[in-house]
This record gives C-alpha cells, sequence and structure tokens, in this order.
C-alpha cells in the first residue's frame, strides 16, 4: 500500500513566486519519487497587505476544511511545515484521525514567530508538546527548541532539507558566466535570498562598496524576491550614493536550474543574514563549486564551521568585507574551501536526508503504511 501523507506548509512556490518555500516542494517530490502518496495544503502567494492575507488564509482554511472532511481518515501521516500556524491544522489529522503528527521547524517559525504575541507562542508550544515527532533543520535550532521549548531529545531530530546534487553540480565557471551572460573580464560575487534586512543586505551592500576600489572587474549580482518595497527602495537609494549602479544588478527569482547555474559561475557566494535556520542556498552553493561567506549566526554557525566556509560576525560590513577579501586574496584557501564545501554536500544529500523523514513516518502500528 502506497504512503499516504498530507504536507501542510504556509509557504509553496508557484512559477510566479519560484522561492517562494521551493525547499517544501522540492521535499514533497523527494518524497513522491520513493513511492509516498502525498496531498498538500499550501499558501503559494507570499503578497502582503490585509486583503491578500485575508484572502489566500482564508483560501488555505477552506482547502483545509474539504480536506480534512473528505480525505482525513485516509492519512496516515501529517506532515506540517513551520510550526505555526501549519502545526495548528496538522494536529486535527491526529486528534480526529490518529494521524502521525510530524512537524518541520525551520527558524523563522521560532526566531520570530513566537515572539509576535504571547498567544503564539502558547499556541506554538502546545503543538509542539502534540507532535508525535519534531524535525529541526538547524543545530542550533535543535538546541532552542529542546532547552527553551522542553521538547524532549527522544522526539526531536536534526534533519535539512538536503541538496538536490542532480540540480545543484559544479560547471566549468567560465561556460557558467558565458550563459549567464556575464561580460568577459568580469567576476561575479553573488547573494541569493529574499531582498529584506533580515538576510543582511543592507551590509552586503556597504562590504561591496569597501572592496570594490581594489576589485574593479569584481560586479554583485543579487537574485531574489523583492517583498518588502520600501526596504528595496532604501537598498536602492544605498547603491546610488555610492556610486554603484553599473556594479550591482538584480536578477529578481529564477527557477532552480537558473539559480544553480549562477552559483557555478560566482566567485563567492555572500549570505550576511541576520537569523538563519539551517542556510540551504550555502549548502547549495557549495554543492556547486563556490566558496561561501557567510555570517556566525543559526545554522550557518556549523554549516561553515571547521573550514567549510568562511564566518564573519553579523550585522557587520567590515568583517564581511575582510571575509569576502580572506577568499580573492588566497587561492589556498579558496581551494580548501571548495574541496570541504563539496564534502560537505554530498553528506547532505537531498536524498539521504529524505530516507530521514520517512524512517520517522514508518514507525510500528501506524495505520496505512508499509
Amino acid at each position: 500500500m502506497k504512503k499516504k501523507v498530507t504536507v501542510i506548509s504556509n509557504m509553496y512556490p508557484t512559477s510566479e513566486h519560484k522561492s517562494f518555500g521551493i525547499f517544501v516542494k522540492n521535499q514533497v517530490e523527494a518524497l513522491r519519487s520513493k513511492g509516498l502518496d502525498v496531498d498538500v495544503l499550501a499558501i503559494d502567494n507570499p503578497n502582503k497587505g490585509k486583503l491578500n492575507l485575508l484572502r489566500k488564509y482564508g483560501n488555505w482554511m477552506l482547502n483545509f476544511g474539504v480536506h480534512l472532511l473528505f480525505k482525513g481518515s485516509k492519512t496516515s501521516v501529517v506532515h506540517a511545515h513551520y510550526v505555526f500556524p501549519s502545526g495548528w491544522l496538522a494536529k486535527w489529522y491526529k486528534k480526529l484521525f490518529g494521524a502521525r503528527f510530524i512537524v518541520t521547524a525551520h527558524g523563522g517559525d521560532i526566531d520570530k514567530m513566537v515572539k509576535k504575541s504571547g498567544r503564539i507562542q502558547t499556541m506554538t508550544r502546545s503543538i509542539l508538546a502534540d507532535a508525535d515527532h519534531v524535525i529541526a533543520v538547524g543545530q542550533e535550532l535543535f538546541s532552542t527548541l529542546e532547552k527553551d521549548f522542553g521538547v524532549p531529545r527522544s522526539k526531536l531530530s536534526l534533519i535539512n532539507m538536503g541538496v538536490n546534487l542532480n540540480v545543484f553540480k559544479q560547471v566549468d565557471k567560465v561556460q557558467a558566466r558565458k550563459q549567464c551572460g556575464i561580460s568577459e573580464g568580469k567576476t561575479p560575487l553573488l547573494f541569493v535570498g529574499n531582498i529584506i534586512e533580515q538576510k543582511g543586505v543592507n551590509e552586503l551592500i556597504e562590504a561591496y562598496s569597501l572592496l570594490k576600489n581594489d576589485y574593479l572587474d569584481y560586479e554583485l549580482y543579487i537574485l531574489g524576491s523583492n517583498k518588502d518595497h520600501g526596504y528595496y527602495q532604501k537598498i536602492k537609494s544605498l547603491i546610488v550614493e555610492n556610486g554603484l549602479s553599473e556594479s550591482i544588478h538584480f536578477l529578481g527569482t529564477k527557477n532552480q536550474a537558473e539559480v544553480a547555474l549562477w552559483m557555478a559561475a560566482a566567485e563567492v557566494f555572500i549570505l550576511p543574514s541576520h537569523i538563519e535556520g539551517f542556510g540551504l542556498v550555502a549548502l547549495e552553493a557549495m554543492a556547486c563549486g563556490t566558496p561561501v561567506v557567510g555570517t556566525n549566526v543559526g545554522g550557518l554557525k556549523y554549516l561553515l564551521d571547521e573550514g567549510n566556509g568562511v564566518l564573519v560576525e553579523v550585522n557587520n560590513a567590515d568583517s564581511l568585507k575582510k571575509g569576502i577579501l580572506t577568499v580573492l586574496e588566497s587561492a589556498e584557501i579558496k581551494q580548501e574551501l571548495i574541496r570541504n564545501g563539496l564534502e560537505m554536500a554530498k553528506e547532505n544529500d537531498q536524498d539521504i536526508m529524505t530516507d530521514r523523514v520517512i524512517q520517522l513516518y514508518q514507525v510500528e502500528n501506524v495505520r496505512g503504511l508499509s
């Protein structure tokens, strides 16, 4: 019998919003490739504003109610991505039908969401207590769930979303740069992520400005969604003020194959986040044979430790500049980072991580699993 799994997430990509929760879709597709029958109940619209929020959450709740009523009894495992609000919906499959309840915490749900109100914090604690098993995508998140939220280690696992090595892989940099349309003689530095304050884009611009005079052929490419229009305008103003309009390029969002090509083309991948549950994009860049410079926060402090990348201080443009120069000024360090990064990517292959998730689904006496 096929394993009937219902995945619930408040983030899921579409052709229009390619990067919105792409890691959830990747795991869903990996689960399906291994023979699991997976239904998805998700929000696939990142747009904000009161009307948009009412519409998308209303549709999500409606779809949830219909699925619970007509397919809830067939669900063997329900897997929520993000503790709240997804976990609150998912727990009803357990309460009403005895489904095994798994929840993956991604970082923002624990680092930010619980701080919005005491009620959300209370609900988050309740969801974690009700869950049969909790997955943390990063080591620091694992520790926080255990120490601050009282999740017993016996029902807590450290499993990141994994990197798809069929997509994210080394490509000859000269060829990759030609395919990306990068002018000959120009060397790309790359950031991939939402253009929001917590991703450290401000410090990235400042750091690039500090090193630009000594590295005239280096250009900065920013690949990601403009989720905060006010912050985006602030960044654009900063670029103009520093005379960098000709050398900083905004690429918008791209599909995964295109992202992988840009990562392979880059000389250095830079992730100056203020908070980061794991830092999957850094791992994807490693898989493409590109050295990573990232901040000493969350999952990045473990991922980039021990020579896998270069760690810099958070919210510190000067430290970020020095970290980038560490890679640019030493061919030996660069090659060591590439070797270590490729090995780290292999250890975190999506296929290995998916098998670990499936093991959590396959518990004795769980209804409908074989």
